[in-house]
């Protein structure tokens, strides 16, 4: 499988998006309009093994929530994340069996290095 999971209104998205080699055959999914279901979201689940990996810590909603005084468990992360889409950290690259998460420079350059290596 070879998917983007990403917000179409996030720039750090778009300039991501850009930036990646050969994106011809993903499955582009703006998380916004198409929400992620269930079984998305385990699946992404599986290649983590985490879903605080997966969750943003750094969502408008974590704060205004009060979330980051509280102690959350996988459970909680995972129900959040399917609550409202700011929550997932984004953009998620699925390139067939890797998963990259988040917009640091080095997850980035991991996905283009595999994407520049096929």
């Amino acid at each position: 499988m070879r998917k983007i999971y990403f917000l179409k209104t996030c720039d750090t998205c778009k300039r991501i998006i850009k930036s990646l080699p050969k994106t011809d055959g993903f499955v582009f999914q703006d998380i916004k309009e198409q929400p992620l279901t269930v079984k998305q979201l385990e699946e992404l689940h599986a290649l983590t093994g985490n879903y605080e990996i997966l969750f943003s810590k750094r969502a408008k909603l974590y704060k205004e929530m009060g979330l980051k005084d509280e102690k959350l468990t996988e459970k909680d992360f995972k129900h959040y994340i399917l609550e409202h889409y700011t929550f997932l950290n984004r953009p998620v690259i699925v390139i067939d069996n890797q998963i990259f998460v988040g917009n640091s420079s080095k997850t980035v350059q991991q996905a283009i290095a595999i994407l520049e290596n096929e």
